[in-house]
């Protein structure tokens, strides 16, 4: 009985903590960032724009890659600490999938499509606030 004791209250105490954690506030991610593509090839001056205009409890909102292309599903995780996102975007030529996470004000990211057979590597800078 002891036992089951012990267990509820560290149980108890392990979730009364994480409950409490905050993570990076979502609205970090609100203004323009400037995505470089190079990764995959250093001599491609390869660069992309995502403009993330609002974000509220449920995700955020804005264009991804150029002008025009809207973010759908834009979705943002800070459970572990970290500021981590999902989106979904699209063109003409099909739909792509991207996550990214935000370290030291740098966006790490990744793009994946299948109709066009790839996925990219990329890294963001905030270029403005709005």
């Amino acid at each position: 009985m002891k036992f089951l004791a012990l267990f509820f209250l560290c149980f108890s105490l392990l979730f009364a903590q994480t409950s409490t954690q905050e993570g990076p506030n979502p609205s970090l991610l609100i203004g323009t960032w400037q995505l470089d593509m190079t990764p995959q090839d250093i001599t491609d001056d390869n660069f992309a724009m995502m403009r993330i205009r609002r974000v509220d409890d449920k995700g955020f909102y804005g264009t991804f890659y150029r002008k025009g292309v809207k973010i759908r599903e834009g979705r943002f995780n800070t459970q572990r600490g970290i500021l981590y996102g999902a989106l979904v975007s699209g063109d003409n030529s099909g739909e792509y999938n991207t996550t990214f996470f935000l370290k030291e004000g740098i966006l790490y990211g990744s793009t994946h499509s299948l109709q066009r057979d790839f996925l990219a590597v990329w890294t963001a800078i905030k270029v403005s606030d709005s």
